[in-house]
C-alpha cells in the first residue's frame, strides 16, 4: 500500500456470496475489470475469500470481497462456509449472485435472513441473464438487477446500485479532530521500539497526525524520553497529549494535571465505536479468579518480538495487578473465535487494522454471550490507576464510572 493509499480499515468492504457456479467470480472480476478471481465451470473453484482493496468509480476506494459458495459440502466445504461467514462480518454491502436461471434456492434464501440478521444491505444479482429467454425476465424489484458477467451486461448500474446501499461518507471517522480546534497545539508521545516498522511510524500514528493536520491544528511527535522537555519549552499549553499505551505511566507522571492526557488505543477504540463496551468491560479486571482464561485478540498478524504488549507485557501488568493465576490465550487478524464462553475476560487491541463494522461484530458477540470486553489502552489505564484522567476529554463517559 502506497502513502497516499485510503488503509483498507477505512474502506467501504463490499461482499460477494452466492453458490457455487452461480458466478460470483465472473461478476466479481467484471465489476472490477481485473481478473481477480480464477473462474472455472467447476464448482467449488473459489475455495478461500479473495480480498482485493482498490477504486472503482462511483463507489470510490472500496475492498472487494469474493466469496467461496455458500452450498459447499463436506469437510472442506464446511470450512469454506465457514470462512464466508466470517466475511460477513466484514460487509458494509452484500451483493448477492444467483444464477438467474435457476432461480433462489434455500441457501440463498438463507444468505438474505443473515444479510437481514446482520442489518447488511444487500442487493441480488441475477447472473447470466443472457441465458434467459426475453420473456424470462420477471420485473425486477428494488434491490434486484439481472446482469450478465460474460456479455458485461448491466454491470454499470450493477455498480450504481451498490453504492446506493453504501452510507455516504460523513466524515464522522475522526480519531482526535473533534476534540481540538484550530491552531492548538498536541503532543504526540510515540516510543520507537523493536516492534515499530522499520522506516514509518504504526498506523494510529499515522492516522492521528493527518486529523491533526487536517483540523488545523499543530502535532508535535516526541519519543516517550523528551516528553518532559518538550513540555517545558513549547512555549504554551498543548490542548492534549496523546501516548502510546505502553508508556502511560510515565506520560501520566510528566503531564500537569491540567493538560488532558488519552492514548492512541483509547481513541482508536473510539473511532471504532466500542470505547463505551471497553470501559464498561475493563471492571472486570478486578473481579479476574485463578484459573481464569483470558483472550488477547488482536486485528492484525504480525512478527512477536520480546516484550510483546499483547503476550508479554499486558498478561504481566495483569498478572501482577490482580495477584491471580490466570491462563492466557491469542488469536491475531480474522480468527476471532465464534465461541467465546472459554474466556472471561476479552482485551481487544486497538482494531487499527480492522473495519468498523467487523470491529462491532465482534463486540456484539461478547455482549451476546456476556463475556465483558475492553481494549489495550482501557486495560493498561485502569490497572495504572489513570483512566478517570485518560477519559477526561470524554465526560459522558467519565460520567458512568463516577468521575
Amino acid at each position: 500500500m502506497g502513502l497516499n493509499d485510503t488503509p483498507a480499515a477505512d474502506r467501504a468492504h463490499i461482499g460477494f456470496f452466492g453458490c457455487r457456479n452461480a458466478g460470483k467470480s465472473s461478476v466479481v472480476n467484471a465489476v472490477t475489470g481485473q481478473e481477480l478471481s480464477v473462474v472455472s465451470n467447476t464448482k467449488g473453484t473459489t475455495t478461500d475469500p479473495v480480498y482485493k482493496t482498490m477504486e472503482i468509480l462511483p463507489l470510490g476506494p472500496v475492498v472487494i470481497m469474493d466469496t467461496p459458495g455458500f452450498d459447499d459440502t463436506g469437510g472442506l466445504g464446511s470450512l469454506r462456509v465457514r470462512r464466508t461467514l466470517q466475511v460477513l462480518n466484514r460487509a458494509d454491502a452484500a451483493v448477492l449472485v444467483v444464477d438467474a436461471a435457476a432461480g433462489m434456492n434455500d441457501f440463498d434464501r438463507r444468505l438474505v435472513r443473515l444479510f437481514r440478521e446482520k442489518q447488511i444491505p444487500y442487493l441480488t444479482a441475477f447472473n447470466k441473464s443472457d441465458l434467459l429467454p426475453s420473456t424470462g425476465r420477471s420485473a425486477e424489484k428494488e434491490n434486484e438487477i439481472y446482469v450478465s458477467a460474460v456479455c458485461g451486461d448491466g454491470m454499470g448500474r450493477l455498480k450504481e446500485k451498490i453504492a446506493s446501499l453504501l452510507p455516504p461518507d460523513d466524515g464522522k471517522f475522526r480519531i482526535v479532530g473533534d476534540l481540538i480546534r484550530p491552531s492548538d497545539f498536541v503532543v504526540l508521545v510515540t516510543p520507537i521500539d523493536k516492534a515499530a516498522p522499520k522506516g514509518r511510524l504504526i498506523l494510529p500514528q499515522q492516522q492521528t497526525i493527518r486529523d491533526i493536520l487536517d483540523s488545523d491544528a499543530t502535532a508535535v511527535v516526541v519519543k516517550e524520553f523528551g516528553l518532559r522537555d518538550t513540555l517545558e519549552h513549547l512555549g504554551r499549553k498543548p490542548a492534549l497529549v496523546i501516548t502510546d499505551s505502553q508508556v502511560f505511566a510515565k506520560a501520566s507522571a510528566e503531564t500537569p494535571q491540567d493538560v488532558p492526557l488519552t492514548s492512541f488505543s483509547i481513541l482508536m477504540a473510539r473511532a471504532k465505536g466500542f470505547l463505551a463496551d471497553a470501559v464498561q468491560g475493563v471492571a472486570s479486571v478486578g473481579r479476574l479468579r485463578d484459573g481464569d482464561t483470558v483472550l488477547m485478540a488482536e486485528g492484525c498478524t504480525h512478527h512477536r518480538q520480546c516484550g510483546d504488549i499483547g503476550t508479554v507485557k499486558i498478561p504481566g501488568w495483569l498478572r501482577g495487578y490482580t495477584g491471580k493465576k490466570l491462563n492466557f490465550q491469542t488469536c491475531s487478524g480474522g480468527s476471532f473465535p465464534e465461541d467465546l464462553s472459554p474466556y472471561s475476560l476479552v482485551i481487544h487491541c486497538g482494531a487499527c487494522m480492522l473495519h468498523g463494522r467487523e470491529v462491532r461484530s465482534r463486540v456484539r458477540r461478547a455482549r451476546d454471550q456476556k463475556v465483558p470486553i475492553t481494549n489495550y489502552g482501557v486495560a493498561i489505564a485502569y490497572m495504572q490507576g489513570i483512566l478517570k484522567r485518560s477519559l477526561q476529554i470524554f465526560p459522558d463517559l467519565l460520567a458512568k464510572i463516577g468521575g
